[in-house]
């Protein structure tokens, strides 16, 4: 099937890539001429594991191309809509300039039978809303949420764990179109999941609320568990092994962070307001507070750990993504601790297996090396806020002793083995545990 993806950041350049990749015939158009030239020669703009692989095959094979004009949509029989949808400047509510936009321009483009497939996440009613002016054009709306987790989004794309695609009624044909589309993921037994258009874009906030509030409650626990002298990472093992809770997403640490989590909670609280509902998201608020709230406990670890005060002091920040196998930066727990630490006077020197240039364009006031050996050297505490192997499991306590000023060392994440990095002569702090 020919198939057109409108935006190509992220979200657009990995679903143009992995539906080539299983055999469409795929046009990405974006309005940014450099990431279109980018894309064109093969070379993702951002980090993500096995992007590359599938981008070089598709444009090798024909199967996908780039461009910057509109015009090279007509004749796909599906689009897909995947722009971003920020954070207003003013206020908690998404952004929809970029989806109207991408609307606006894909509509004269457009021939009667297409689809158009709202991938952004979005406030539930923005599809009731763009549906009569794409049903002008002959055109059906559906709306077909990702659930794509940075460092596995290829992956996600093409094996999801389930399909969600919302429809109008009357066009439940349209929904036979995805199914077409997502071949290899049906035949093999993936929920196939109809909605109307509503129900499809509340799945992906519901989640993400879902997901960012069992991260606050873990570490309100941990709030606790500070107070009481009890471990949180033994509270949560052992609720976790009750299967209504389970063990996925209660690490207590530092907090989530990224492009999705936050601004989504932010922005399905400000759309609750807005239908007059905002008393049943209200409790959003309180999980985006604990959740920043980490942040400054990590912080005050450290302060104290240097006995309190930590001017002129060196410390040595592991990690600037705001998770593993990414170079997002994006709300950043760990590059909010460290710039924290360095107006407080610290010294701060950040580390990261990818996210170090987009971390020095961002705040340039702090200091970069690439090598993590370095980074430690004559490091007078260290701080964990990134949970990459480079950190959690290659590097011994032993070695980094040998590297460093103090063995100091505050686990932002609890990824490290507190015993043995206790047993070689480290001062260990972690969130939540004694």
């Amino acid at each position: 099937m020919k198939l057109s993806v409108i935006g190509c950041g992220y979200l657009g350049a990995v679903h143009a890539a992995a539906m080539a990749s299983i055999g469409h015939e795929v046009v990405g158009i974006d309005v940014d001429e450099r990431k279109i030239a980018s894309l064109s020669a093969g070379e993702a703009p951002f980090f993500e594991p096995g992007l590359p692989e599938i981008l070089s095959a598709g444009i090798a094979s024909g199967n996908l191309r780039f461009t910057t004009d509109m015009a090279e949509a007509q004749g796909a029989r599906v689009h897909f809509i995947g722009v971003g949808t920020p954070q207003q400047k003013d206020g908690y509510a998404a952004d929809l300039t970029y989806v109207n936009a991408a609307v606006d321009a894909l509509l004269p483009f457009l021939s009667p039978g297409d689809i158009v497939a709202g991938k952004s996440t979005v406030p539930v009613g923005t599809a009731a809303e763009l549906a009569p002016r794409i049903s002008d054009a002959g055109a059906m709306l559906v709306w077909n949420p990702e659930f794509l987790r940075e460092g596995f989004a290829v992956q996600d794309t093409i094996d999801p764990d389930r399909l969600v695609v919302g429809v109008a009624d009357g066009e439940a044909r349209a929904a036979d179109i995805l199914r077409e589309v997502y071949h290899p993921a049906v035949a093999k037994g993936t929920p196939f999941i109809v909605t109307d258009l509503a129900t499809a874009e509340l799945v992906k906030v519901a989640a993400n609320a879902f997901l960012a509030t069992k991260i606050s409650f873990i570490n309100a626990m941990a709030e606790i568990a500070e107070a009481t002298g009890a471990d949180v990472t033994q509270l949560a093992d052992a609720i976790g092994h009750d299967a209504r809770i389970g063990r996925k997403f209660l690490g207590a640490g530092i907090g989530f962070g990224g492009g999705c989590l936050p601004k989504d909670i932010r922005a399905f609280a400000a759309r609750a307001e807005e239908l007059g509902r905002g008393e049943s998201v209200g409790f959003l608020r309180e999980v985006d507070a604990i959740n920043l709230r980490r942040r400054e406990r990590a912080v005050t670890l450290v302060i104290d750990a240097l006995g309190g005060n930590v001017v002129g002091k060196h410390v040595t920040v592991l990690g600037a993504a705001f998770k593993p196998h990414s170079d997002d930066i994006r709300d950043s727990p760990a590059l909010d601790v460290a710039v924290r630490l360095r107006g407080l006077g610290a010294e701060v020197t950040v580390t990261d297996p990818q996210a170090i240039e987009n971390a020095r364009r961002s705040h340039p006031q702090l200091a970069y090396v690439e090598d993590r050996d370095e980074a430690l050297r004559g490091a007078d505490a260290v701080v964990v806020v990134t949970e990459w192997d480079e950190y959690r499991r290659e590097l011994s306590p032993e070695r980094a002793g040998s590297l460093v000023n103090a063995r100091i060392v505050v686990d932002g994440r609890n990824c490290l083995d507190a015993t043995a990095w206790r047993n070689a002569g480290w001062t260990y702090y972690g969130m939540g545990r004694p």
